[in-house]
């Protein structure tokens, strides 16, 4: 009789971390990933503003796998999933049986009701997000080099970031490095310097899942970096050219959007409880209601932490769920009662710009240069393989000593290139 199989789908934290630990687990794993590769999604902003190149951040997912004979890769997009035939559907009219399901599908971006906004303000989840923006941010300089009308020059030269979580200040933070720093010497008719970027909250601080205090040293932060932080402002809407909150209007070429996340659209087709965000209320061992076969882990899951506090969504907390996951598969797979899930909270940590970072971890708590250096040696240590390790360490340390970002190339056709 052959081994349990395990469908993971998804090959992000979660995912990757539930195979990784299943290598010695009689069972035979199929990941199935609308890419081919796992992203650390922490760097994203590093990309989107010239800092690093998308190879840096993202490791071939058969390359990780490759040493565990149990684990089999399949490039595909999953659309539903039948929990009472055990089976889901691909995009391409393939379907796939399973023993046991792991979904780890991530969070996409949320509009509140506009999804005419998402062409207009790009939001910041894939490496596409990222070279889109880092597109958009480069050419808005070129334009404003070949602008004569000083009005329509100072539209291209303002960029909005709208939402002032961890990317959103981390977006405002390297825009305006960029323009104060390394776009300074590179164009003659303008002055990069005197861009503007704007960066909006609906609540009344920047980094609201923060305490206070460290909320007030993170807008002080941004100041010094030369952005404008503006809080309690409901964005009523985004155009080409301008965004409006209420009657006030900031014109602009160029809209980031950071405001808001949901949850993957297949646990829709899960056919259980799910919150306002669209994630799935699992149970407290990470399995949906009234199926043990099937685990929900990282952004999809809304897993309760203690009262009324819930896990938050970031790496490390995708990274304990895909191991715990993998014990309760093992002791599925041996008969054994699957176990509830404790989050081990280790903190949460934002950076800002050069040597301008918080952290919070508990008792202690920290900002400027110790949390910056703090939140630069964990994100390295979770990247995926030595090789992206070695290269953002190095590119990084020539980012500082150098104030330069290599990676700023516009790619794809522009509006000066003939057609053929």
């Amino acid at each position: 009789m052959p081994d349990p199989h395990v469908v993971i789908v998804g090959g992000g934290f979660g995912g990757l971390y539930t195979a990784r630990n299943l290598k010695d687990v009689p069972v035979r794993v199929t990941m199935v990933d609308r890419h081919n590769y796992h992203l650390f999604q922490p760097l994203l902003y590093q990309v989107a503003t010239a800092g690093l190149n998308p190879s840096d951040i993202a490791t071939p997912i058969r390359g990780i796998v490759r040493k565990q004979a149990n684990v089999n890769v399949l490039l595909g997009d999953v659309v539903s999933i039948d929990t009472s035939k055990k089976s889901i559907a691909l995009t391409d009219g393939a379907s796939l049986a399973y023993d046991y399901l792991v979904l780890a599908t991530g969070a996409t971006h949320s509009y509140f009701g506009h999804p005419e906004w998402e062409a207009i303000a790009p939001g910041l989840k894939t490496i596409d997000d990222a070279l889109d923006i880092r597109r958009r941010v480069l050419l808005a300089f070129e334009a404003a080099e070949r602008e004569t009308d000083p009005k329509k020059q100072e539209a291209l030269l303002t960029f909005v970031v709208i939402g002032a979580g961890p990317t959103g200040a981390e977006m405002a933070g390297a825009l305006s490095e960029i323009a104060r720093q390394t776009m300074l010497r590179d164009f003659r008719r303008i002055d990069p310097s005197s861009a503007r970027v704007i960066l909006l909250e609906g609540k009344d601080r920047v980094l609201p899942p923060y305490p206070p205090d460290l909320s007030e040293k993170a807008r002080q932060q941004l100041v010094r970096l030369g952005v404008e932080v503006i809080t309690n402002a409901i964005v009523t809407d985004v155009t080409t050219d301008h965004v409006s909150i209420g009657e006030r209007t900031i014109a602009t070429r160029t809209v980031v959007w950071a405001a808001g996340v949901a949850a993957s659209p297949l646990a829709q087709t899960l056919g259980v409880p799910l919150d306002r965000a669209g994630r799935v209320l699992v149970e407290p061992d990470l399995t949906i209601p009234g199926h043990k076969d099937v685990f929900v882990i990282g952004d999809l899951a809304a897993v309760r932490m203690r009262g009324e506090q819930w896990v938050p969504g970031v790496a490390p907390a995708a990274i304990q769920e895909g191991q715990h996951t993998a014990m309760n598969l093992e002791r599925a797979v041996d008969g054994q009662p699957l176990r509830a899930f404790r989050y081990n909270d280790k903190g949460s940590l934002a950076t800002i710009g050069r040597a301008a970072a918080v952290a919070d971890f508990g008792r202690f708590k920290l900002s400027g240069f110790l949390a910056w250096f703090a939140w630069l040696a964990i994100h390295i240590f979770f990247l995926i393989g030595f090789r992206n390790r070695f290269l953002v360490i190095t590119q990084w340390a020539w980012a500082y000593l150098t104030y330069q970002r290599g990676a700023r190339l516009i790619t794809g056709r522009t509006s000066t290139e003939r057609s053929p």
